[in-house]
């Protein structure tokens, strides 16, 4: 393949992905201003969600489970599946989705706070900030590891008065299904342990892509907030 055919094909996967989020910031926009109340419970929004989606944007994969976290549920790893739960007047909730549009794939999160509660709002406020910030030391250096990225988003959230509170900070992304290591839970993750480059290559050839996921947990331990999208694509 020419160096010409190359970059038109990396231009080509880059556009796909930027147009799966686009998609996926459309849905969110419709989960906020329709879905996301309290008095339901979490499964009650995850099925409108599903639903929501299908009806409206015909999506019909996700590539990850749909996780709808309120509360204290907001600090379970997203591996666990906690209690349903209630959502009341006044929680913090975070909703993360890995859509599959036309092929490629999504994982967009944001938080949202529903009542007035000061330490919920700074923190879902702080979130997109620190993202920017994290996002602007990996083009520092784009070959950097993924545990160095990991270290600076720790480094960044610690800087502004936060603990970063999960174990990863993103991982690879792209068309559907994205590469995948056989319980490996390191190589392809934004993690401690994954001294590979960020900028090698996939096993196909192609450019990888990433997710940049910024957890925040607040010092009273009670609650966390969560802000995911594409770190690699513009």
């Amino acid at each position: 393949m020419s160096s010409t055919s190359t970059t038109t094909h990396e231009e080509e996967r880059a556009a796909y992905l930027l147009d799966a989020q686009n998609k996926a910031m459309q849905l969110f926009e419709e989960i906020e201003r329709d879905l996301l109340r309290p008095g339901v419970s979490e499964k009650t929004i995850s099925d409108e969600i599903h639903e929501l989606g299908a009806k409206r944007h015909g999506v019909r994969t996700h590539w990850h489970k749909r996780v709808i976290r309120s509360g204290p549920n907001t600090l379970r790893p997203f591996a666990e599946n906690p209690p349903d739960r209630i959502v009341q007047p006044d929680d913090i909730l975070y909703v993360d989705l890995g859509p599959v549009f036309e092929a490629w794939e999504a994982d967009f999160g944001r938080t949202y706070v529903l009542g007035d509660d000061p330490r919920k709002k700074a923190l879902r406020d702080a979130l997109e900030p620190i993202w920017y910030k994290v996002k602007a030391r990996f083009y520092e250096n784009p070959n950097m590891t993924g545990e160095q990225l990991y270290d600076i988003a720790c480094e960044v959230a610690k800087e502004n008065g936060w603990e970063f509170g999960a174990h990863l900070a993103g991982h690879i992304i792209g068309s559907f299904p994205h590469e995948r290591i056989p319980r490996d839970k390191t190589a392809l993750y934004i993690a401690k342990g994954n001294q590979e480059s960020m900028g090698a290559v996939g096993k196909d050839g192609n450019k990888r892509h990433w997710i940049l996921e910024i957890h925040l947990r607040d010092a009273s331990g009670e609650f966390s907030g969560f802000f995911e999208q594409l770190l690699t694509v513009d």
